[in-house]
């Protein structure tokens, strides 16, 4: 699968926190993430990750287009809901992309651990059966 890391400043330590616990789930997949939290799980994991601008000069963005492009299949993006962010637009954009394409978006450790833990476990990409003869 194609994940997204993103989080907010007050939120990296989170979430290279959440990558070295679960590095063995995440190495079997393909990483991107936003500038400086590609960077630091990088260098707290030695995980390859597909780094895209810092999020307020467009990376959020960028990862909005590959949902877009259904080339992303979960994000996880640990927000940071006590301060304010001067992409704010651009989050909002990104948390309805994830909406309308049906993407798994975690935005907080409890959430982004439930589906990490899915990723083990295997499950079934409904996706795939959209469409099919008995839809209600």
């Amino acid at each position: 699968m194609n994940i997204a890391l993103i989080a907010h400043d007050r939120k990296k330590k989170d979430i290279v926190t959440l990558a070295v616990a679960y590095k063995r789930i995440l190495q079997e997949h393909t990483l991107y993430a936003t500038g400086t939290t590609g960077k630091r799980i990088i260098e707290a994991t030695n995980l390859k990750v597909h780094r895209f601008k810092s999020g307020p000069l467009g990376g959020d963005q960028q990862i909005g287009a590959y949902i877009s492009d259904d080339k992303m299949d979960m994000v996880i993006f640990l927000r940071d809901p006590l301060t304010s962010q001067p992409h704010e637009p651009d989050v909002t954009a990104l948390i309805r992309l994830s909406d309308v394409y049906e993407i798994p978006l975690a935005t907080n450790l409890g959430t982004a651990e439930i589906l990490l833990r899915g990723l083990k476990e295997g499950f079934v990409d409904w996706r795939k059966y959209k469409g099919n003869k008995g839809e209600s």
